[in-house]
C-alpha cells in the first residue's frame, strides 16, 4: 500500500536517511522505533506529503485513505467534542454538512422557487449519507469518546474548555472514527490513562486497516504490532515480531556482528604483522604483495553501533520511621463531587504502593493529600517521623525558572554537588553535550519532566510520591528509571498508566473504589492474576 523507495533525507546538517527502503502492506500493524531525533516523525510527514525526500520516492497506492494523529493537535474551540470528532470522519462528514445545508435551504422562503431541485438533491444526498452509515455516526463517535474515558458532559461541552491532554484524545478519536485504510499514529499512548490505553489496544486489534505507529509504552507495542521497523544510522531495518522480539533479535544481531568484527580484526592484525615483518625481504616479496592485495579487497565489518545507555545509582536515602503516612477519616470533595468519605490508609516503610482506580476515583487527589498539596475537608493526614518527601507532579514543571539553563537548574537545586556529578546526572536523564545549556523555557514537556525528576532524585528523599512519572519518557529513560528505582530503599506511592513500570516496581496495590480502598499485597502482576483485570472495571 505504501512504499519508501531508496529515500534519502537530510535536515540541516543531520542526515536522517540514506537510500532507505521500507513497505507497509494491507492489514499490517508496524511499530516504528529508533532513538530520539532519528527521524520517526519525519517518516510520517513524508508519507502524508507534508515533507518531501531529497532523493528517492514515496509510493502510495491510488485511492488509499490515510489518517494521521500527531502530538500537534492545533486549535479546537466553539463546538462539542462529539461534533469535533464527527467532523473528521472522512467522506461522511462532508455529506453530513451538505445534508444540513439542504435542510436549511428547504426551510428558506427565499429559495422556494428551487424547492423541487433542492428536494431531489436532498434525496440523493440522504441516500449517500445512509449508505455511508451516517445515521450511526454520532453513536459511534460517542462510543469512541467513551472508550477514551470521556464523560457525557465532556462529550457535549465546548472542546475549547478541555486541557491539552484531553484535546489530544479528541484528535485521536477523529482518526479512530474515520477508520481510514492506513492509520499513522505518533505516540497515541501519551496522555491516556490505563483504562483508555487498554480500550485502544482492543480497538486496534479489531481494526482491519494498516497501522504504523510510535509509542514509548513497551506493553502497548507488544499487544498491537506484529512487525517493527527500526530507524538507525540512516537506514530502515525490519524485524518480524513484537517489540520484545525486536529487542532480543537486535541484541543477538549486535552480538553476532561484534564477534564477526573481532574475528576479522584478529585476522587483519595477523596479516598486517606478516606484511610488516617480511616486507623488506626479497624472498617474501610475492607473498607480501599477495597479502596486501587480499587486504585491499576485503569488505570490512563495522562494529555494532552502541546505543548510549547511562546507569543512574541512587545515593542511599535516609531511613524513615516504620509508619510513613497515615490517613484517618479523610473526607474530600470538589464542589458537588465527593471524592472520599472517611478514607483510612496506612503506608509503611519500604512499601511501593501503586494506586489504581477509574477516572475520578481520586488517584491524584490521594497523592496531593499525602504531599500536602491539598488539605482534607475532614480527618487527618500525618507523615511519620524522619520522613523526607519528594513529590513529582505535572505542575512541578511550571516551577522551573525559564531563563535558567538545565545545568544551572541542577546547580541551583544542589549547590554543593560537583559539576561533573551533575553533568553525569543530566546525561542519565537525556541531556547530553550542549543540551545542558538549553534554557528551561525552550524545553519540551518531556524534557521538563526529565529535569524535574533529575533534580528530585539526585539527593533522594525516603518517600517518593510520583504522579505519572513516565509521561513523555522514552523507553531507554524509563528502563534507566526502573533500574534505579529497583535499588531504591525508601517508600513509594505512585500512579502510572505504564504496565511495565507498574509490574516492575510495585509490591502493593491500592485500588480506589466508591466504598473505600481495596488493598492487595503483592505487586501489579499479582493484582492482575488475582482479579482477572488489568485496570479497575476492565477484564483482562
Amino acid at each position: 500500500m505504501i512504499r519508501l523507495d531508496n529515500v534519502s533525507k537530510q535536515n540541516g546538517r543531520q542526515i536522517l536517511f540514506i537510500e532507505a527502503s521500507a513497505a507497509l502492506q494491507r492489514g499490517e500493524k508496524i511499530g516504528l522505533v529508533g532513538p530520539n531525533g532519528a527521524g520517526k516523525t519525519t517518516v510520517f510527514r513524508l508519507i502524508t506529503g507534508e515533507d518531501q525526500p531529497d532523493e528517492g520516492q514515496i509510493l502510495v497506492d491510488r485511492g488509499v485513505s490515510i489518517g494521521f494523529f500527531s502530538q500537534d493537535v492545533g486549535e479546537m474551540a466553539g463546538r462539542s467534542a462529539t461534533a469535533e470528532v464527527m467532523d473528521g470522519a472522512g467522506d461522511v462528514s462532508g455529506v453530513a454538512a451538505e445534508l444540513r445545508a439542504l435542510e436549511a435551504a428547504m426551510a428558506d422562503p427565499a429559495q422556494m422557487d428551487r424547492l423541487d431541485a433542492i428536494i431531489e438533491r436532498f434525496g440523493e444526498v440522504q441516500g449517500r449519507f445512509e449508505a455511508l452509515g451516517g445515521y450511526e455516526l454520532e453513536s459511534r463517535a460517542r462510543e469512541v469518546l467513551a472508550g477514551l474515558s470521556f464523560s457525557q458532559a465532556m462529550m457535549d461541552g465546548d472542546v475549547g474548555a478541555l486541557s491539552g491532554g484531553w484535546k489530544m484524545r479528541v484528535a485521536l478519536a477523529r482518526i479512530l472514527l474515520m477508520r481510514p485504510d492506513v492509520m499513522l499514529l505518533d505516540e497515541p499512548s501519551n496522555h491516556l490513562d490505563l483504562e483508555s490505553l487498554i480500550w485502544l489496544e482492543q480497538f486496534l486489534a479489531g481494526y482491519d486497516g494498516a497501522l504504523l505507529m510510535t509509542s514509548h509504552d513497551r506493553e502497548f507495542m507488544n499487544r498491537v504490532v506484529g512487525r517493527v521497523i527500526e530507524i538507525d544510522g540512516g537506514s530502515l531495518t525490519s524485524f518480524s515480531g513484537d517489540y520484545s522480539f525486536y529487542e532480543q533479535q537486535r541484541a543477538l544481531n549486535e552480538k553476532q556482528q561484534q564477534a564477526q568484527f573481532e574475528r576479522q580484526q584478529a585476522m587483519l592484525a595477523k596479516e598486517i604483522k606478516f606484511i610488516e615483518r617480511f616486507k623488506a625481504r626479497a624472498s617474501h616479496a610475492s607473498q607480501v604483495q599477495s597479502r596486501v592485495k587480499k587486504l585491499e579487497k576485503i569488505d570490512r565489518v563495522e562494529p555494532p553501533k552502541r546505543r548510549q545507555s547511562v546507569a543512574f545509582d541512587f545515593p542511599p536515602a535516609p531511613r524513615s520511621g516504620d509508619d510513613v503516612v497515615s490517613l484517618k477519616g479523610v473526607h474530600k470533595r470538589y464542589g458537588e463531587r465527593v471524592i472520599y468519605r472517611g478514607l483510612d490508609l496506612l503506608v509503611r516503610r519500604r512499601e511501593r504502593c501503586c494506586v489504581l482506580g477509574v477516572n475520578g476515583a481520586g488517584k491524584s487527589t490521594l497523592l496531593r493529600l499525602v504531599a500536602g498539596a491539598t488539605d482534607p475537608d475532614e480527618g487527618s493526614v500525618t507523615r511519620g517521623g524522619s520522613v523526607k518527601m519528594g513529590y513529582f507532579a505535572q505542575h512541578a514543571m511550571e516551577l522551573l525558572h525559564g531563563d535558567a539553563t538545565v545545568i544551572e537548574a541542577l546547580e541551583s537545586a544542589h549547590p554543593k554537588a560537583a559539576q561533573s556529578a551533575l553533568r553525569t546526572l543530566a546525561g542519565c536523564f537525556g541531556f547530553t553535550g550542549d543540551d545542558v545549556e538549553k534554557r528551561c523555557r525552550v524545553l519540551s514537556g518531556g524534557e521538563k519532566a526529565r529535569l524535574v525528576m533529575a533534580i528530585m532524585l539526585f539527593d533522594p528523599p525516603n518517600l517518593l510520591v510520583l504522579d505519572e512519572p513516565t509521561n513523555h519518557l522514552d523507553m531507554a529513560t524509563k528502563e534507566m528509571l526502573i533500574a534505579a528505582l529497583s535499588q531504591y530503599e525508601g517508600t513509594m506511592l505512585f500512579v502510572s498508566h505504564d504496565r511495565h513500570f507498574l509490574a516492575a516496581l510495585s509490591n502493593r496495590v491500592l485500588e480506589l473504589t466508591e466504598d473505600g480502598v481495596h488493598q492487595y499485597d503483592g505487586g501489579y502482576s499479582e493484582y492482575v492474576a488475582r482479579t482477572g483485570q488489568e485496570a479497575p472495571g476492565l477484564h483482562a
